[in-house]
Formats: C-alpha cells, structure tokens, sequence
C-alpha cells in the first residue's frame, strides 16, 4: 500500500497539553530539529521521524545521544528517492500541521519537496528550515558544525582579541539556539495561521541565532560603547575549596552581595569597594578570594554562602547533576517505557499551572510506524 493509504492515526497521547493535536512531520536529523521536536512532543504535540530505511538517522550510531533527544516520537522509515516513498510523505505531509527540515539548502526542492511545493499539498503547512548559514547569502553552502557557527558569530571574540588557543566547550550552542529559535518561529508561525488561514515558510540559521545571542556585546560594538563586562568582576568565577572540590562565584556587579561576601572571607579593607574600583584592582582582589575560600571545603563554604544571601554554586559533574535534590524535586528526570523496561530521561522545563508535561514514551525504532501512520511495512 502507498502512502495515499495511510491511516493517518492522530495520536492521543498528549491529551490534554498545550501542543495537543498538532502533527509534526520531522525530516530534521542529528541535533538541532530533533530538540526542537523533542520539547514539542513533550509538550503534547504528536512528532513523526521520516528516516530513510535500513539504518534510520545517523545518530542512532550513538544510542545514548539519539535516544536523549528522540523518545516520545514515532517514525517512519521512507526512501524518498523512490515513488512509494515520495507517496508517502506527500501523505503525511496532506495531514500534518508542521514540517520541520535540516538539510542543506534546495535539497528539498531538489527532491520535490520545497515549500512551493508543499504548500500546493497543504496550504495550512508550517515549513520550519533549520541550516548552518541560512537559505540565502554568501555562506549559503558552506558546510561546517557549532564550533565553527560559534567563531563566526563572535561567541569566541575573546581568543580572537588574544590569540590563545582554547578548547571547544561541550555544548552545542548554535544546534540548541536555532532548535529554540525553530520552536519559537513554528508557534509564531502557527499563531499567524490563525488569522491567515495559511501556512509559512521560517528560515532558521543557527549562525544568525548566534548573532541574536550575542545582542549584548554587537550592540555596544556597533555603537562604539563600553561592554557591560560581568567577567571583569573578582568575584565572578571558578574557584577551589580546600578539598579540592570546586565552586562558582557570581556577584556580577552588586555592591549589596560584594559587601557581605568580604565580612565572609575576612576582607573587611574591600567591603566599601564599588564596581570600577573592584574591577581596577581585578588581580590581587581575585587572589585573596581564591586564597581564602582555599581554607575550608566545599561543604563548610556551601552553608555560610547560602546562610549570607551570596550568589554561590556547585561546579558539578554530570553524576551530582542526576542526584542533585533540587532537579529531583522539579522533577525533571523521568522514567519511560522503553523495551518492555523503562529508560530514564530528562524532561522538558517547563510548567504550565500544576501541569509539568513530560515523556510518556521511549525511543521509536527505524520505521515502527509504518504500518500505521502510512500503511506500508518497514523495510
């Protein structure tokens, strides 16, 4: 059976969420769309994977990884080189109310699925574009990955300013602001449709939502003003206890923290200090924080801190973040059904009145809504 013949099942899963009844087509592989879909699922909305057959996403090569942002989803698995697989997508897409790419620019129009294309389908479709550099413009077809969108939007302008070479840091910034910046467009694009009757294109560059992260810096740059340089602050920082266990500072410009902070730490010649006199003695000011929170551990620290009203943190390790009781509270770690067992995951943030919306299932397989959602077999 072709796609034409899909039973089209509306997933009632999400009942009662905010995103309940919206259908989700997803073509969008490695990171950026699959977050993106992965807050919408969790959010009620019902997130179909078109994968291509046999071995599905390339992510899948890293189960851990893959699974962390596409539980909760179902999938298809389609060759969309072939008639049977263009049949099909055409089938979901008549039925759906978001399709959501992340390849390179004109691929889809290459395959016969560009937004003119799909609009003729389903003019009441939202066609989210998720791609490094944007549909347009001198970088159009440059291939890179987040390191590299970070350096050109300015995220490193510090090692550019120095010459010192650093190493990357482990988040993907650019893949996880243009996957909130897809959220965002699709819900402003379907707020639109409302009054419009009609669906819309959103162009999504992870570069250009670097840029917009950037606002606070570029926007100084541009009108030749000072940078509000919270990193110029002696107490904010990474510190060492004296165990060995580490903690962050953030007094970023207040005088009311920084004064009791000095009483803390027997500083009490630094108290009255103000913002640019603290920032001008930026050295022996951090030396003598250092030293002294080097005199007790982290413990004693984590008490008097908290007791003093001082912006303080943990620097943790990925297993204190899991045992953490504050998360543990918020509850933002979930057990799903995965594979006759349950896999624990992490749960969207948000709330909505008494409603914490979370995963209600885990991981698809490659294809294990075929049958369903469009009346083929998986390959």
């Amino acid at each position: 059976m072709s796609g034409d013949g899909a039973m089209n099942v509306r997933d009632d899963a999400g009942k009662g969420l905010p995103l309940h009844g919206l259908r989700v087509v997803s073509l969008a592989e490695q990171y950026p769309g699959p977050y993106a879909t992965l807050l919408m699922a969790d959010l009620g909305a019902q997130v179909i994977l078109v994968e291509r057959p046999g071995q599905g996403d390339p992510a899948r090569g890293f189960p851990g990884f893959h699974a962390a942002l596409n539980r909760n989803k179902r999938a298809v698995a389609v060759d969309l080189k072939s008639d049977e697989g263009r049949s099909a997508l055409r089938g979901l897409l008549a039925d759906a109310d978001v399709v959501l790419e992340g390849f390179r620019p004109g691929t889809m129009a290459r395959l016969g699925f560009g937004y003119e294309d799909v609009a003729r389908i389903n003019p009441r479709l939202v066609y989210v574009s998720i791609s490094g550099f944007g549909q347009d413009g001198p970088y159009r077809d440059r291939p890179a990955h987040d390191l590299s969108y970070q350096a050109i939007a300015g995220l490193l302008f510090r090692q550019a300013r120095s010459g010192k070479v650093e190493p990357p840091g482990d988040l993907a910034v650019g893949d996880l602001a243009s996957a909130m910046f897809a959220v965002v467009g699709t819900l402003a694009a379907l707020h639109q449709r409302e009054r419009t009757g009609r669906g819309e294109y959103v162009d999504v560059s992870m570069t250009d939502g670097l840029v917009s992260w950037m606002s606070v810096f570029l926007g100084p740059q541009m009108n030749r003003e000072e940078l509000a340089d919270i990193a110029a602050e002696p107490a904010y920082g990474t510190f060492r206890c004296g165990d060995g266990k580490l903690l962050t500072l953030s007094i970023a410009h207040e005088d009311w923290f920084w004064s009791p902070l000095c009483g803390l730490l027997d500083m009490p010649d630094a108290a009255a200090l103000r913002r640019p006199e603290r920032v001008a003695r930026f050295d022996p000011l951090r030396d003598r924080i250092a030293r002294a929170l080097a005199r007790a551990p982290r413990a004693t620290w984590a008490q008097r801190l908290d007791e003093a009203a001082i912006p303080w943190g943990p620097v943790n390790d990925l297993h204190d973040v899991v045992e953490d009781p504050h998360f543990r509270a918020r509850g933002l770690f979930r057990d799903v059904p995965e594979g006759g067992g349950t896999r624990r995951a992490v749960a969207q943030p948000l709330r909505f009145g008494d409603s914490h919306p979370g995963p209600v299932r885990g991981t698809p397989a490659v294809g294990e809504g075929n049958a369903d959602l469009i009346g083929t077999r998986s390959r």
